[in-house]
């Protein structure tokens, strides 16, 4: 990705090295999921699905929040919509699908993805967490899976935060709508890492991107998406494409470049 994407309104990219920065850019409306907003993370995703010089990406949320959710206006708006003929799906259920479509493809971006949670993370704000290799927040930072007080399931982002936390978990979390600070995320495995304060936070986040850029970017990408086929493949179908990764990246420029530097005592290129 030589450059980032044209315009966005709801989101502000920066890159750093082999860093892009994705900053949720909705602040008056606490970093509210819009379907816009939607549309241009899947744009950002489209880039970096075929993204050979990004090693990372980091979500944060600009104000102070990482992000409060879905829409409510957005919601409001689906009062108004016409509702589908028969044997036509509901456009409401299309759009919703959309944010699942969404996930899917982000969580399985070749590049590790570090999500950092500061203020609250509602709703689809804390689904969207779940599509991250890494999550930092600071400890005060309040979560909920807050759908079901509005008179809807949490429908799209529910698979996402029961891969990450469990299933016994997400039924409680969305059952009681329940709110929690960053302590709590962290001993329930939402978050990896909460920090006392911001300073903390940017200190945890440059530590983790310092470990990241120490990793192979195709070893990395190989191996999530080994992980990510676990959920679904039986173990020896697994165990040969693992193989068959492996041998790839060992036979591959950054096996040899990564075996050559161990040997000559340096560090391998995509460190340095």
């Amino acid at each position: 990705m030589a450059e980032p994407p044209p315009r966005f309104e709801t989101l502000l990219l920066e890159r750093e090295g082999r860093v892009l920065h994705v900053t949720l850019n909705r602040p008056d409306a606490r970093n509210a999921l819009s379907r816009e907003m939607v549309r241009e993370l899947a744009r950002v995703a489209d880039v970096l699905e075929g993204d050979r010089e990004t090693s990372a990406v980091v979500v944060r949320g600009a104000g102070g929040t990482f992000c409060a959710g879905g829409d409510i206006r957005g919601f409001m708006a689906s009062f108004k919509s016409a509702p589908p003929n028969a044997g036509e799906r509901d456009s409401v259920a299309l759009g919703n699908r959309e944010f699942g479509t969404f996930m899917t493809r982000f969580e399985a971006l070749p590049q590790a993805i570090v999500m950092v949670a500061e203020g609250a993370a509602f709703g689809g704000g804390l689904g969207l967490l779940c599509a991250g290799d890494v999550v930092l927040a600071t400890a005060d930072t309040k979560f909920a899976l807050s759908e079901t007080g509005l008179g809807i399931p949490p429908a799209q982002i529910a698979p996402f935060v029961a891969a990450r936390v469990g299933v016994a978990c997400t039924r409680r979390l969305a059952l009681t709508g329940t709110r929690f600070d960053g302590r709590e995320a962290e001993r329930i495995g939402l978050v990896d890492q909460a920090c006392a304060d911001t300073a903390a936070l940017d200190a945890a986040l440059s530590a983790i991107l310092a470990d990241i850029a120490r990793c192979a970017p195709g070893a990395n990408a190989a191996i999530k998406r080994l992980l990510l086929a676990s959920r679904a493949l039986d173990r020896d179908t697994l165990l040969d494409q693992s193989a068959d990764a492996f041998a790839a990246c060992l036979r591959g420029p950054e096996g040899q470049e990564g075996v050559t530097a161990f040997l000559e005592k340096r560090k391998p290129k995509w460190a340095q």
